[in-house]
């Protein structure tokens, strides 16, 4: 059987983000989005989210490229002198390994963003982190101890068939460490007893998940459950990624003949929760 869920991340980023997934949800084929709590639009995804009760809203742990829940100064192995997180993953990523005060602060500041997101009254659909910093260990473990006081049931692993992306257009995804941590996350989360996808894609077309690799995509779907997820935006917005075409994915998403692949492959679209 072919089940999907199709995540737009980063919902309550600007209100650009917003209106996308609100659109991409009512009239195409997004079924599931990850809430930034920070977000400076956040506020008006909850509210947006409440008026769609189909929509699996789960929780986008922000540890970089962001700001915190928490007050600055409880979380100063974190940030920078701006109170922003780093942007430098690899001195965070250290950072957070060799420090027992970064790893106490790091346990805060995820719980208080597990908080945040309980305040809001949605239902936890999923749980994955910006830009896949969850797939470090210390990260991990702690978004599966704080995530268990709060519901989690789902989790993201983001392990990319390289042969699909190839027979759609010849794109060659590299090995990378990304695979072999995201494998480790997906044996541990499952462990854990946690919905974790068997393929996820986004990766190599981060950014750039146009209309027709969208189709390409649900017409060479593997089986089991797959998750495809994209950053739709109206327009550009303050924060946002350089280079990422966020019209064209909100098109792609919107994308009647997009429907018309699910229907014709007998994909079964929805939330995480629908696939538990």
């Amino acid at each position: 059987m072919k089940r999907l869920v199709i995540t737009a991340d980063d919902f309550g980023a600007s209100t650009e983000v917003n209106d996308a997934v609100e659109q991409a949800h009512g009239e195409g084929v997004l079924s599931a989005a990850s809430l930034m709590v920070g977000g400076a639009a956040a506020q008006d995804a909850v509210a947006r989210a409440r008026r769609l009760p189909a929509l699996g809203v789960g929780l986008h742990v922000v540890l970089v490229d962001g700001r915190p829940v928490l007050p600055p100064e409880r979380v100063p192995a974190l940030v920078d002198a701006d109170g922003c997180f780093r942007t430098d993953m690899v001195r965070a990523g250290i950072t957070i390994f060799a420090s027992s005060a970064a790893r106490q602060q790091l346990a805060a500041e995820v719980d208080a963003q597990f908080v945040a997101f309980a305040e809001t009254g949605l239902p936890l659909d999923h749980v994955n982190a910006h830009k896949h910093f969850h797939l470090h260990p210390t990260i991990a473990g702690t978004i599966l101890k704080v995530g268990r006081r709060y519901g989690i049931k789902a989790m993201r692993a983001p392990i990319e068939p390289r042969a699909v992306l190839t027979a759609i257009d010849g794109t060659r995804a590299g090995p990378g460490i990304e695979r072999w941590w995201a494998r480790l996350v997906r044996r541990r989360m499952r462990a854990a007893g946690l919905v974790v996808p068997d393929q996820v894609f986004g990766l190599a077309w981060s950014g750039a998940l146009t209309a027709d690799r969208l189709r390409g995509l649900l017409d060479h779907l593997p089986d089991g459950l797959t998750e495809i997820y994209a950053h739709p935006a109206t327009g550009p917005y303050q924060g946002a990624a350089p280079g990422y075409r966020y019209a064209e994915e909100l098109a792609a998403l919107t994308d009647a003949l997009a429907k018309q692949a699910i229907a014709r492959n007998g994909v079964s679209l929805g939330k995480f929760a629908d696939f538990k």
